[in-house]
């Protein structure tokens, strides 16, 4: 199996998906890593297969979607089971979700839900991943959301409650520089508010594009992963990593899904300016 990922080193990787799998199988791309959503490999399947074949290549990273680790009425336990059925079969360097929650009385909804970020929340989350952790006998590492609305509710700021939330449960934290972009545009706060949270929790970085959309004649930024990282989005990751460092960074992909050349391109390129910004940083 190729070797782990380790904090410190510019590696970038990609999203491997359907699209390039038999591309990245036949020509064997250089990347740092591969990243997959674990929903698409809980069941036996050709694809699962050639996952499998590239293990000896590639790291591999497993992000979750659908463990909703905000659910106050707990997890879905046979779903539980089988993500760490995959863990444990293709042994991934990094395991990840969403502080988010998608599913209620056995009903998934094909989005990752906000919650208000209050100390009730937070001891359901927290409660959730202990469950995880304990699952899969390793750490996740919890990524922080986009947000369009939010909630009055809300008595802790999230870079408090993700910090709050690593110090409890003890897991880490996946740091999307996208999805901090776009929280901080659609609720009017400042992005660099990010930049407290405590950097040895932070495992990795995640960078993609998004749109703006027009909504009653404001502009709305949407997490879509469809377009390159925005320039904006490249100057917050130089920030990021001259702050915290060198992480594993993943440019995620999903939608109008461009040639694997543009997406390896745009992991290059990641590699490069984390580069840099641990350069700085020294």
């Amino acid at each position: 199996m190729a070797g782990q990922l380790i904090v410190g080193q510019p590696v970038a990787g990609i999203g491997l998906r359907a699209p390039h799998l038999a591309e990245i199988v036949r020509e064997r791309p250089a990347t740092g890593f591969l990243e997959i959503h674990a929903e698409n490999y809980l069941a036996g399947s050709p694809a699962l297969q050639a996952l499998e074949s590239l293990r000896s290549d590639y790291a591999l990273s497993i992000h979750a979607v659908g463990l909703s680790l905000g659910s106050v009425e707990g997890l879905d336990e046979a779903h539980l089971a089988r993500v760490a059925a995959l863990v444990k079969r293709v042994e991934p360097a990094l395991v990840s979700d969403h502080l988010s929650w998608s599913s209620v009385d056995g009903r998934y909804f094909n989005d990752l839900l906000p919650l208000p970020y209050t100390e009730e929340s937070l001891a359901v989350v927290v409660r959730n991943v202990q469950h995880v952790q304990e699952a899969l006998g390793r750490t996740i590492s919890v990524e922080n959301p986009s947000c369009y609305l939010a909630f009055a509710q809300s008595t802790i700021s999230e870079p408090e409650f993700l910090a709050e939330l690593s110090r409890r449960s003890g897991c880490g934290l996946l740091l999307d520089v996208n999805n901090i972009a776009v929280t901080a545009h659609n609720l009017g706060l400042v992005a660099n508010d990010w930049l407290d949270l405590p950097g040895e929790a932070i495992t990795q970085y995640h960078l993609a594009g998004h749109a703006a959309n027009d909504a009653d004649g404001e502009r709305i930024l949407i997490d879509d992963h469809g377009s390159r990282v925005s320039d904006g989005v490249w100057s917050l990751f130089a920030e990021v990593v001259e702050r915290f460092g060198r992480r594993p960074t993943l440019v995620e992909w999903d939608t109008d899904l461009p040639a694997l050349p543009v997406l390896l391109e745009e992991a290059a390129r990641a590699a490069s300016v984390g580069g840099r910004g641990a350069a700085r940083a020294a």
